[in-house]
């Protein structure tokens, strides 16, 4: 395979964002693993997209739709599509299944095994990894240009996320869905989304969107962290991104989002609207500005919570 040639200021990536549909687990140590596995990629990657006209530094984007893993690049700044890329996981089953027996080997092997036995699964690991890196650079070929570390070190990620993706085909599922629209799909609307997967885990279908584009915000994660819920893990879409053309609910959370959501066309078997104010426009010193997320926050759960109980209460009982 011919190597590509990188430039280190900007053939790289320096955002990872997960599909918060897709990792459904909040067990603390299947977080710390996969956070674990993004740090260790943006400290050290060579990577930019194939036969596209951009120039990075770039965010990546992971999902899995069914037996997919979906590769979004995307503009850091602004979360700016560039280019997706759907992978098959079939070639990659076998050796995600050797990257948790062999892993699994040299954690028990570190507790109570001699140094030669430890060296010999060690190797092993790396064989592993090596394989699946170069397995993976080649189903990329004309894709994505990265080198060997690179995709080792995504190889991990993959790992990592994958035994947690949520195995719900939306498309055939019977789950109640519904569809959070703001502005900018930076504040309301995601919080509002991550708030219904944590209040009704399992049992629906929660996404949003902005009208417009925007850009990931510090006090969504740390007001949200507060109460459990990583936002890191989210990448502002816009009405434009939408798959899916049907939800049960579709509730609006700003000025402009009803108009954007009639223009769309939506098939919905109820549409609502919150005045919600936004907290980015409130003005102050750092503590009055997460006090104004806070309240936010709070309202939401409350509002999410009483409208959606009667929601998945009628799935449950049609079912």
């Amino acid at each position: 395979m011919g190597e590509a040639i990188f430039q280190p200021d900007t053939d790289r990536l320096i955002t990872v964002t997960l599909d918060p549909s897709t990792i459904t687990s909040i067990d603390p140590d299947v977080v710390h693993e996969w956070r674990i596995a993004i740090y260790d990629l943006l400290e050290d990657n060579k990577f930019s997209p194939a036969r596209v006209d951009a120039t990075g530094p770039f965010a990546l984007h992971l999902s899995i739709i069914g037996n997919y893993i979906v590769l979004d690049v995307r503009d850091p700044h602004d979360f700016r599509p560039i280019a997706a890329h759907y992978l098959s996981l079939t070639p990659f089953r076998r050796l995600i299944r050797d990257y948790f027996r062999i892993r699994d080997s040299y954690y028990e092997a570190i507790r109570s095994a001699q140094p030669y036995q430890i060296e010999t699964v060690d190797m092993a690991r790396r064989g592993l990894h090596n394989e699946a890196a170069e397995l993976l650079r080649t189903r990329l070929t004309n894709k994505l240009h990265i080198d060997l570390n690179t995709a080792r070190r995504l190889f991990t990620l993959i790992c990592a996320v994958q035994p947690y993706a949520a195995r719900i085909d939306e498309s055939k599922s019977e789950l109640p869905t519904v569809l959070f629209v703001c502005s900018m799909n930076s504040v309301r609307s995601p919080m509002a989304a991550a708030l219904a997967r944590q209040l009704f885990p399992g049992r629906i279908i929660a996404r949003s969107v902005g009208v417009n584009g925007g850009k990931a915000d510090r006090f969504v994660h740390e007001v949200m962290e507060e109460i459990g819920i990583d936002m890191s893990v989210h990448t502002p879409h816009t009405m434009a991104e939408l798959v899916a053309n049907h939800f049960d609910l579709v509730i609006t959370l700003s000025p402009d989002a009803p108009e954007a959501v009639q223009r769309r066309g939506l098939e919905t078997g109820a549409i609502e609207h919150w005045n919600i104010e936004d907290p980015s426009l409130v003005e102050g010193n750092r503590a009055t500005v997460l006090e104004a997320y806070r309240s936010l926050r709070n309202d939401l759960r409350q509002r999410v919570r009483a409208r959606l109980e009667a929601l998945v209460a009628i799935s449950a009982s049609t079912a």
